[in-house]
């Protein structure tokens, strides 16, 4: 579940710093500034779906038992 979190937290952040970087640094070349804003959109589209989904594993039936075997 702990890395569920760090991933989002990763993808979050390199999707906030990629369309930052690509409005403000990147030059109008070859439309490079696009595809970086298209990859950092990705990322901001994959940080919720690993969340949800990390939470959705977590509460099916089998998952208290998993949890209680984790060593943490």
């Amino acid at each position: 579940m702990r890395e569920g979190v760090i991933a989002t937290l990763i993808f979050f952040t390199a999707g906030v710093l990629l369309i930052l970087a690509s409005v403000h640094i990147i030059p109008q070349i070859w439309n490079l500034q696009h595809i970086i804003m298209f990859i950092g959109f990705m990322l901001l589209l994959l940080a919720p779906i690993i969340l949800v989904s990390t939470f959705l594993l977590s509460v099916l039936p089998n998952a208290k038992k998993k949890m209680d075997q984790c060593d943490h």
